[in-house]
């Protein structure tokens, strides 16, 4: 039988679905539609799991940053393929974060982004931008914006990633938990289909990625908060480091633990015991005043 993958119609929905077609020696695409507000990131998985919920699909490939933390019913994660670059892209004039030219206007939708941009560059002046990877390139080239941020995984996957002017440093922009990783969901009691992509998991994406989660959801994070969290597995030790911080990036915290791989939830939940002490909820807290419940 030929596994149904579920995807979203983007650009880069399709391509990373195709992605993990091939890596299955082919499967079948279904694309499924996707309902919601713009920066209602939900709205990128709930089709892809009413199609597996509704058996019309036995994959549902996500991007891992727009996963919630909690699962519907009936679902779970298979496999977490091996991970691309977490890092964010600037695209536009400049070399460096240092190098940007002064007051330059700055395409993004994502708090956490902003809230580091300002946070390094207080002149910046970030606008709101909506839309899928081409629609936000399309604005840059018409001279709307001096720039955008984008993840470097999603150029990658595009072939546009020579677009890019340069990657930002993990210590000027923590990544999105979850970003650069893709997600492999399935129906809970469908064991042949787990068999059928288990060997496409990697062990060392999976504890990044169960780190990464472990901290959003004891944070009790949304879009709506400025959040960045980023695990890196090095042999049998891991590093999680974290960002959070008021969107206007007048006040933020940073910090990060190490500890040993085979526990990334665990050390997730060290670093969040860290995080509240440093006064994370009070930040977050505002954050979501400040933005208004605006995603």
């Amino acid at each position: 039988m030929t596994l149904r993958i579920a995807t979203r119609s983007s650009a880069l929905a399709l391509a990373q679905a195709g992605q993990i077609a091939e890596m299955l020696d082919g499967a079948e695409l279904v694309k499924v539609g996707s309902d919601g507000k713009p920066g209602d990131k939900s709205r990128f998985v709930r089709g892809v799991e009413q199609a597996l919920l509704d058996g019309e699909a036995e994959i549902g490939v996500h991007s891992a940053k727009d996963l919630p933390a909690e699962l519907p019913d009936g679902l779970a994660i298979a496999a977490v393929p091996a991970r691309e670059n977490p890092a964010d892209a600037w695209i536009g004039a400049g070399s460096s974060l240092d190098d940007v030219p002064e007051g330059a206007r700055v395409g993004t939708a994502s708090l956490r982004r902003r809230a580091q941009l300002l946070a390094v560059r207080p002149d910046l002046e970030p606008s709101e931008l909506h839309g899928n990877v081409d629609t936000r390139l399309r604005k840059l080239n018409e001279g709307e914006l001096d720039a955008i941020v984008l993840a470097v995984a999603g150029l990658r996957r595009l072939g546009r990633e020579a677009e890019a002017s340069f990657a930002i440093p993990a210590e000027s922009m923590t990544p999105a938990a979850g970003q650069g990783a893709l997600v492999l969901q399935i129906r809970t009691e469908d064991e042949g289909t787990a068999a059928a992509v288990a060997s496409l998991g990697d062990e060392r994406a999976l504890r990044e990625l169960t780190g990464e989660r472990a901290v959003v959801s004891l944070l009790d994070a949304t879009c709506a908060t400025p959040i960045g969290v980023h695990a890196t597995v090095e042999g049998e030790r891991m590093s999680i480091d974290a960002f959070v911080g008021l969107p206007d990036g007048s006040e933020w915290i940073r910090d990060r633990v190490e500890g040993e791989a085979a526990e990334p939830a665990a050390l997730g939940a060290e670093l969040v015991e860290r995080l509240q002490g440093a006064g994370a909820r009070d930040l977050l807290d505002r954050a979501e005043t400040w933005s208004g419940g605006r995603v």
